[in-house]
């Protein structure tokens, strides 16, 4: 299938739009997304629908290296500018392989905690299984959550993202037709 942006902007972007706030409202909650979109490979659909509808001439995105063939996708259906450094970007999207250091991203200042960077991580699944406990706002107790494929370095950068709070940066994960949230104010245990 070739690649194609929204069909209905107006629609699509809505949708995913509500997705993306219920899953940062309900941290580790997977839910189901139709992307409405065709990216280049290989690009996430669900991750594309994201970008296409957060981003636009204000927000700086970066791309890893292997996402470079959809860099052109993201200028035009955007307009936002693809930046060459991680730390330069308000959306940073990598697949799990290739995910910078999350304390090398944007996590806002003390006048601007809003100017942290989100990080659309791409992973294998959402259905890990039971490896991670979280709990914080949006939770009650706690629920289990492990994206398939993220490495096991990830939880320990978590901790130290999430002991800045409320500075950090906030985490969308992506997988072909789910997503999952997990916002800054979230204590992640392995």
């Amino acid at each position: 299938m070739a690649e194609q942006a929204f069909l209905d902007l107006v629609f699509d972007s809505q949708r995913v739009f509500r997705a993306v706030l219920a899953a940062l409202s309900e941290p580790g909650r997977i839910l189901s997304l139709d992307p409405g979109c065709v990216p280049p490979d290989p690009l996430d659909p669900v991750a594309a629908a994201i970008v296409l509808t957060l981003c636009d001439g204000d927000t700086p995105v970066w791309l890893a290296p292997d996402l470079q063939a959809a860099a052109s996708f993201v200028r035009f259906h955007t307009g936002a500018p693809v930046v060459t450094e991680p730390q330069d970007a308000m959306f940073v999207v990598a697949g799990a392989a290739q995910r910078p250091p999350l304390a090398a991203l944007k996590g806002g200042t003390p006048e601007y905690p809003d100017g942290a960077a989100t990080l659309v991580l791409s992973v294998a699944a959402l259905d890990g299984g039971v490896g991670w406990s979280l709990s914080g706002p949006g939770i009650a107790g706690s629920r289990a959550f492990l994206p398939r494929g993220v490495d096991k370095g990830f939880a320990g950068e978590w901790r130290a993202n999430r002991a800045g709070f409320p500075l950090g940066v906030d985490v969308l994960f992506a997988a072909r037709s789910q997503v999952a949230g997990l916002p800054r104010s979230t204590t992640l245990e392995a």
